[in-house]
């Protein structure tokens, strides 16, 4: 990050600047405010730590004038918002960007060794520096947070007065000064010291990051949430906080729910009636349709009504039907579905518009060169669209394994809209074929293999999770697993022939009982996006050569045997035959954040040749 020349400004008690008169404290791209500086998340500029403010309230609120609308209709509907906003973007020339406010509040001074809150060194209007020593002020390394997504400073008092018995007690009660400094013997916790002028025993942080560290304490999570700002109350928390460092990972995460735009709703002409469309879908007659269109848009209809009508008949059929209401997990599957028959079927001339985002083809070269090695169904997607949304976050558990009840919220109020970012580009999409998938499947050891992925990726969710009977199930099934491997080993390949770096391209899997395919797109919005050079590799011919030479780099690792012979890796153990001198993929390019990964699934290991899908292009 770079951040522009700083402005002189004067902070509210809390860091926050006034809303008249705010200051520029860094750059970021328009995409990372989604996927990693989101709202809620902490963000370093030069020594200061801030913490993204939420999307409403009287100083935190986007400015939606420069936040310009997008639409994803299908996508929305299960988020259950109108339209989506881009992140507002910020310059010379413009009134304002993403809010931030300080976080942590407690800082030290590395001359004097003080550590207290921010306002109470005294810092001169616009600078982070100890109003004494001068020296810049440093943020807390150390935040607490829990499963619900509350976040809090470290009880540096309570921590410190333990072993005087008065740790659950009001910080501050000794009246003295809290110090904070390394002995510099060693990188460790243990060289981090803390004390108080009081005269308890200087304590280390040894011991901090213990699971149950907190709870012996006696503390409790208060519920705070201070991306929301001052006026919002603390929420009600009966979980037990974790100590986290500020820059870890684990301190935010984003739940992003993504979606292709395709037909009927790709080409834009329906964005006008987004406001209207829950209204439409109650009513029953065409009549009533039209009477309701001209009494909102006159006779100046933005869409013909039968269009309008095709519309509403193509969303009732994704409405999913039975005596339970569906859940977000199983709508989200529904989309999903949605897009893998999209894909598969295609479109040609007859059905575009000139405004079409979606344009899928099939090869023009005799496909049935891919029969031998198990694929089929290739199709050339020359044009999509996609939308990420952030639809909230979580910390410390993985937002893949818990439930809706531990996603914190990125406003105080409902909002009628979600930030979120689109992607324009190509990408080819391919099917396994479905008899021979089956007998594979058949496999005792292939079930094997992902039965063992499977549990130890359920161990880690479990761990991560403050109550484990919420953990979803795990989704490594073995043609999940394979198809995720195939992804990564394809991207690698194209990275290396096509001339893509691999972080601009990235997967997309439909993987259940009825769908086994996988599209691998652009996923970047610079001048990588659609260049057509991606397009070009899924032609029958050059495909098969391609899997062809994917699937022989991946039968061998710089780390074997250690890595074919790998009974667990990764995270947990949540990979077997996998590392990063073979398939795994930069972070941005996956959608499992490089777990359930399996390369012997596709080329066998020794013992077993057998055991790879791809183990007949071996032999060749």
């Amino acid at each position: 990050m770079t951040p522009p020349p700083a402005r002189r400004r004067r902070s509210g008690a809390d860091g926050s600047a006034p809303a008249h008169n705010l200051p520029r404290r860094g750059a970021i791209r328009r995409a990372q405010a989604i996927t990693t500086y989101g709202v809620g998340s902490l963000i370093a500029v030069d020594h200061e730590s801030f913490v993204v403010s939420g999307l409403d309230g009287a100083d935190e609120q986007w400015r939606i004038d420069e936040a310009p609308r997008i639409y994803e209709r299908r996508l929305a509907r299960i988020l259950g918002v109108e339209h989506f906003r881009l992140p507002p973007a910020s310059d010379e020339s413009s009134k304002d960007g993403l809010r931030v406010r300080r976080f942590p509040l407690m800082h030290s001074c590395p001359d004097c060794n003080e550590l207290r809150r921010h306002r109470d060194f005294n810092p001169p209007p616009g600078r982070s520096v100890c109003g004494t020593c001068e020296a810049d002020l440093v943020p807390s390394r150390f935040v607490i947070a829990c499963e619900a997504g509350h976040l809090d400073e470290f009880p540096y008092w309570q921590w410190v007065h333990r072993a005087a018995g008065r740790a659950t007690t009001t910080a501050g009660q000794c009246g003295g000064t809290l110090m904070l400094r390394t002995s510099g013997h060693s990188a460790s916790l243990r060289s981090i010291r803390v004390s108080c002028s009081c005269g308890v025993p200087e304590v280390s942080m040894e011991g901090s990051f213990r699971k149950h560290a907190l709870k012996d304490l006696g503390l409790r999570c208060r519920g705070t949430r201070p991306w929301l700002g001052t006026s919002v109350p603390a929420e009600g928390c009966s979980l037990t906080p974790r100590t986290l460092q500020r820059g870890s990972s684990a301190v935010w995460q984003p739940v992003l729910k993504s979606a292709l735009s395709i037909p009927p709703w790709s080409d834009g002409r329906a964005d006008p009636l987004a406001p209207y469309w829950d209204r439409l879908r109650e009513l029953e007659s065409r009549a009533e349709v039209e009477d309701r269109l001209k009494f909102v848009f006159g006779d100046d209809l933005p869409v013909p009504v039968d269009e309008v009508m095709a519309l509403l008949a193509a969303e009732r059929e994704e409405d999913l039907t039975g005596e339970e209401a569906p859940s977000f997990d199983h709508r989200y599957r529904a989309l999903r579905n949605k897009e893998y028959e999209r894909l598969r079927a295609g479109n040609d001339e007859r059905e575009r518009s000139r405004e079409e985002q979606f344009i899928c083809e099939t090869p023009l070269g005799d496909t049935t060169v891919l029969d031998g090695i198990g694929i089929t169904g290739p199709m050339l997607v020359k044009k999509l669209r996609e939308v990420r949304a952030l639809k909230a976050f979580t910390r410390v558990a993985d937002p893949d394994s818990v439930s809706e009840a531990n996603e914190a919220e990125l406003s105080s109020t409902a909002l009628s809209w979600l930030p979120a970012m689109e992607v324009r580009g190509e990408g080819v999409f391919l099917r396994l074929a479905e008899g021979r998938l089956a007998d594979w499947e058949s496999v005792t050891e292939v079930a094997e293999r992902a039965k063992r992925i499977r549990a130890a990726h359920r161990r880690v969710m479990e761990q991560r999770a403050s109550d484990p009977t919420q953990v979803q199930p795990s989704p490594a099934t073995p043609r999940m697993v394979l198809l995720h491997t195939l992804a990564h080993v394809l991207i690698n390949e194209w990275s290396l022939d096509a001339g893509y770096p691999a972080a601009a391209l990235r997967e997309r899997l439909y993987a259940d009982e009825e769908m086994a395919g996988l599209l691998v797109y652009t996923a970047t919005t610079d001048s990588a996006g659609s260049l057509g050079g991606l397009v070009a590799q899924g032609e029958p011919d050059r495909l098969a050569s391609t899997i062809r030479s994917a699937i022989r780099r991946a039968s061998w690792c710089s780390a074997d045997p250690l890595c074919i012979e790998a009974e667990a890796s990764g995270t947990g153990g949540s990979n077997m035959a996998a590392c990063h001198a073979c398939v795994m993929l930069p972070e941005t390019s996956c959608e499992h954040n490089n777990t359930l990964l399996d390369r012997a699934l596709l080329v066998g290991t020794p013992e077993n040749p057998e055991l790879g899908y791809f183990a007949d292009i071996l032999r060749q």
